[in-house]
């Protein structure tokens, strides 16, 4: 088991006996580590918010506020990155580090396969520093096709207002002063390209779902320095 799928694992064995406390040697008996290794997943679980605390004495051990937590929740994987990409509009601000700590709190609360997704997801979105992106029309296709991996059918206009139609297999996204990105492997070019989002039009999305292409740093045409990707945790 992977440190996320036992993080996840910890907050649901104390949330099934609450308001009783398991050991960190029982815990670690459980998950098959050390105690060490216990009371250091415990230590990152406090610092990202999940309230558990310390019961004292023979009988003690690790306990978890069942009424200051969240249920396992319905939220999609698409929507957690979202959430990971607002937060990179707080860097800054004063509300920077309390956000961060939400984000923890309901990815500790998550499915292990859902918070796997989410952080593959995020992985594939990268920002330029200092940019600030703004709104723009996309289609829900593509925002569909970024999260299944369908391949799309559009029409894409150029910056000298040529249109062609191409068959694309999307990819990622990059946020820039110029607006938003789509990072998609192009049929039409047999390479990967960047299409900005309102040059997109007469979209329809295939059946056919192809398999995830890789996203190197290198596909990116700015200075590494000058971007960061979504990161979906701390």
């Amino acid at each position: 088991m992977n440190r996320t799928d036992r993080l996840y694992a910890l907050v649901e064995e104390l949330r099934a006996v609450s308001p009783r406390p398991r050991s960190a040697r029982w815990l670690a008996t459980r998950f098959e580590v050390s105690t060490r290794t216990i009371e250091r997943d415990i230590g990152a679980l406090q610092e990202s918010g999940v309230p558990i605390w310390v019961a004292l004495g023979r009988t003690g051990g690790y306990a978890l506020d069942r009424s200051r937590t969240l249920p396992p929740l319905n939220m999609t994987p698409a929507e957690a990155v979202a959430i990971a990409v607002a937060l990179h509009r707080l860097d800054g601000t004063p509300f920077h580090d309390a956000a961060r700590t939400a984000l923890h709190k309901l990815l500790a609360v998550m499915p292990a396969a859902d918070v796997h997704r989410a952080s593959e997801l995020a992985g594939r979105i990268h920002l330029v520093h200092g940019a600030d992106p703004g709104p723009a029309p996309i289609s829900p296709a593509v925002v569909e096709a970024f999260t299944t991996g369908r391949v799309l059918d559009i029409a894409y206009a150029d910056r000298f207002g040529t249109t062609t139609r191409r068959r694309i297999e999307p990819v990622g996204y990059l946020g820039g002063p110029s607006g938003w990105y789509l990072l998609a492997w192009c049929r039409l070019r047999d390479g990967l390209r960047s299409f900005r989002v309102d040059r997109i039009h007469d979209v329809s999305a295939t059946a056919e779902l192809a398999a995830r292409r890789p996203l190197p740093d290198s596909a990116i045409d700015i200075p590494g320095h000058l971007v960061t990707r979504v990161a979906i945790a701390a």
